[in-house]
């Protein structure tokens, strides 16, 4: 497998992680536009209905590195597999939900079987595609990423005008049947008859999952002592967590990955970015509104560019990526993510759709060119039987940032100073952390000569890239 699949077995292996990826990341998002009615017919409070989202994110966050771990024992194509059928299971139990705690342990099975899926997809990825095409398999990835999230608001308004809300949760159950029928060509590595780390695992979850729900508590309103206390707690499990790893030969948290500096320096960078885009995505809608008094519709018109120019940019990213070293690609796009932040913070006193959309549109492709080198970086950097660890790293890193973004946001607002210029000053800002990480990793002592790909008979100088 390290030549990547034969075709056309590999144009179904790809249709199925695509399947797979859209169901993940539509399922995330699309619940958002039907909490209003769920909240009504649940008869419950607008407050309380928004976890129905946060638990899946929560969970989601949690549980990516344990199963990663899982997958590199039981199977990567079983463990993916496994949590498609757990979420279609799950999805049908949605029509019984009469309360609200009963759909939030729905939620929570949703996300375990999408974390399922998602913790070993990266790793799949690298056995579909050959070597030398790795960039470009991880670009297609990251448009079936840009298009479902831009897809699942939409989609979500659809169903609900039609149908009541749990066929909200129903929409996704097709793509999760076409990754199942489509699965059956996805490579097949096998499994490793080695003990699994379960006290780590549960340690891996308490610690995100105290660290991220206390921040989350913290900016909500609630008590900032408990709050405080919470994170605490999750740092105090971190800490000796840390410490136990060090003595495993194949760590849940991938220390040993990390102990890399070229995969250090992209994590850091990916979580950067991540938190970069989320702040700017999350109040951009405020400052439209409340600021320049846009409606709804013209809002999401405003923004669509992000995401469009980033369904361009991405592929053609992750194709050069397999050509160009990933630290020039990286650099530019900060570079030109940084201007088109600053920009956008300075909109004109009277900005019409044009001023904004362009903005948005150039945002979006320095992102778009930073995202899919970073990937390839940290998965091509990796020793192929840590490939699943690596993957579980890479959905990490996206889902922390993500929720890091958003819970800086909510900061902001609650300081009043949400709505401003403030949030995409502060994306610039940590648009900037990104590329300074992404430069030092064309230094010849920071790159990963001995990496997976070169145990695959590919150049070494390949994979440093």
């Amino acid at each position: 497998m390290t030549d990547g699949l034969s075709l056309p077995r590999r144009y179904f292996a790809i249709a199925a992680i695509s399947a797979g990826t859209a169901l993940t990341i539509i399922d995330g998002g699309i619940a958002t536009v039907a909490l209003p009615t769920i909240a009504r017919d649940l008869g419950v409070a607008n407050s309380a209905v928004v976890a129905v989202v946060t638990v899946y994110q929560l969970i989601l966050a949690m549980m990516i590195l344990p199963f990663s771990g899982l997958g590199d024992r039981f199977g990567l194509k079983r463990t993916y597999q496994f949590g498609q059928i757990v979420f279609t299971v799950a999805t049908m139990l949605c029509f019984f939900a009469k309360s609200l705690p009963f759909l939030l342990v729905v939620r929570a099975a949703q996300a375990l079987g999408a974390a399922a899926a998602l913790s070993v997809s990266a790793a799949l990825i690298r056995s579909i595609y050959p070597a030398r095409q790795l960039g470009r398999g991880l670009g297609i990835n990251s448009v079936v990423v840009s298009s479902s999230a831009a897809l699942a608001p939409t989609l979500g308004g659809l169903v609900l005008s039609v149908a009541p809300w749990p066929w909200v949760f129903a929409s996704a159950v097709p793509f999760a049947l076409a990754s199942l029928a489509l699965g059956r060509a996805l490579p097949a590595p096998q499994p490793r008859d080695e003990p699994f780390d379960v006290l780590g695992g549960v340690m891996c979850a308490s610690m995100i999952g105290l660290v991220i729900g206390g921040a989350e508590s913290g900016v909500h309103g609630d008590s900032p002592v408990v709050s405080a206390a919470i994170v605490m707690v999750g740092i105090g499990i971190g800490a000796i967590f840390i410490r136990r790893e060090r003595g495993e030969a194949k760590p849940i948290l991938p220390i040993d990955l990390l102990a890399k500096p070229v995969i250090a320096l992209s994590a850091i960078g990916g979580y950067a970015a991540f938190t970069a885009s989320m702040t700017l995505l999350l109040s951009t809608p405020f400052r439209l509104q409340h600021g320049f008094g846009m409606s709804a519709a013209e809002v999401g018109a405003a923004i669509a560019p992000w995401p469009l120019t980033n369904m361009i940019v991405a592929p053609l990213a992750g194709w050069l990526s397999d050509r160009v070293p990933a630290g020039i690609l990286g650099g530019i796009g900060m570079a030109v993510s940084i201007v088109a932040l600053v920009l956008i913070a300075f909109l004109p006193a009277d900005p019409g759709y044009f001023d904004i959309a362009w903005r948005m549109a150039l945002c979006g492709s320095g992102f778009g060119m930073f995202l899919p080198p970073n990937s390839r970086l940290v998965i091509g950097s990796a020793p192929r039987d840590r490939s699943a660890a690596a993957g579980g790293l890479i959905g990490t890193v996206r889902l922390v940032g993500q929720t890091t973004g958003a819970t800086l946001v909510a900061a902001l607002l609650a300081l009043g100073i949400g709505a401003g210029r403030t949030p995409p000053l502060v994306a610039a800002g940590l648009a900037l952390v990104a590329g300074l990480c992404s430069l030092p990793r064309l230094r010849p002592s920071i790159r990963n000569p001995q990496s997976a790909e070169a145990e695959d008979g590919q150049p070494a100088t390949h994979v440093a890239r």
